[in-house]
């Protein structure tokens, strides 16, 4: 029986958020909930397994406000701080797993060693500190629980980092380019989730055109972005410049594939 998903957006900002600390920019002043955007990473659910993909520095609150009491593991994209600084918050989930699960890129999963050296010296470990279980992650699908995950390579820039599809369902951060190989990967789609920064282009980022375009490559049967700068503009007018499938994802969306 193939399994049904449900993602809920924890975070879709970029890595200042929505508001920007100090910005009189009007939609860091908008009034409008959806307008308010916390650091980027999602919730996905299928039968009675959650994982996270990425743990910014929001993950705290981000687990609270979903109501979130357990986790099964963390999938990161890449190693930037909007993407993993808050794993010293996953305390609470180590003290019910032991060890909580995390799949990352080798290159993703030394930088953590480096940056959280105290979760991982396992000789000298202080109490209270969170354990984590490595699994390392690179082009090749492997078995999450009873289904199978694709890697799906993509360029950030000059950073080469991961997305992640769950069988009808694809979720992608921080993109810039994908290469043809991996569009392959990508065919047949329900859900596609993709970053779109702003409406100017960025050297390491799509654009709101960019994204567009190969959303219409893809053709899957909805679309939600994702990672959105208070550029883009007012949450309600982008919404409505969209194609029909084309949604702007926001804080706290609920999603079933």
């Amino acid at each position: 029986m193939k399994s049904n998903f449900k993602i809920t957006f924890l975070g879709t900002g970029t890595s200042q958020g929505i508001p920007v600390i100090n910005s009189t920019h009007p939609v860091c002043l908008s009034t409008d909930k959806r307008d308010k955007r916390l650091r980027v990473s999602v919730l996905v659910e299928w039968d009675d397994f959650t994982y996270v993909i990425d743990c910014g520095p929001d993950f705290r609150y981000q687990m609270l406000r979903a109501g979130v009491n357990r986790i099964d593991g963390i999938l990161f994209t890449h190693e930037h701080s909007d993407h993993i600084i808050g794993l010293d918050d996953i305390r609470p989930f180590s003290f019910q797993l032991g060890k909580v699960p995390i799949y990352a890129q080798q290159r993703v999963l030394d930088n953590l060693k480096e940056r959280f050296e105290y979760i991982f010296d396992e000789e000298n470990k202080y109490p209270g500190v969170p354990s984590v279980q490595q699994n390392t992650v690179d082009s090749v699908p492997f078995k999450l629980q009873n289904i199978i995950v694709e890697p799906i390579e993509i360029q950030h820039g000059k950073l080469q980092i991961l997305g992640y599809r769950f069988n009808d369902l694809a979720y992608l951060t921080d993109v810039k380019e994908i290469l043809p190989s991996e569009m392959k990967k990508l065919k047949g789609l329900k859900v596609l989730v993709i970053s779109a920064l702003r409406n100017e282009k960025h050297h390491s980022h799509l654009s709101l055109s960019e994204a567009l375009e190969i959303i219409e490559e893809l053709a899957p049967e909805r679309a939600y972005l994702t990672h959105i700068s208070h550029k883009l503009g007012f949450h309600a007018e982008v919404q409505e410049s969209l194609p029909e499938n084309v949604f702007l994802a926001y804080d706290e969306l609920v999603v079933e594939v």
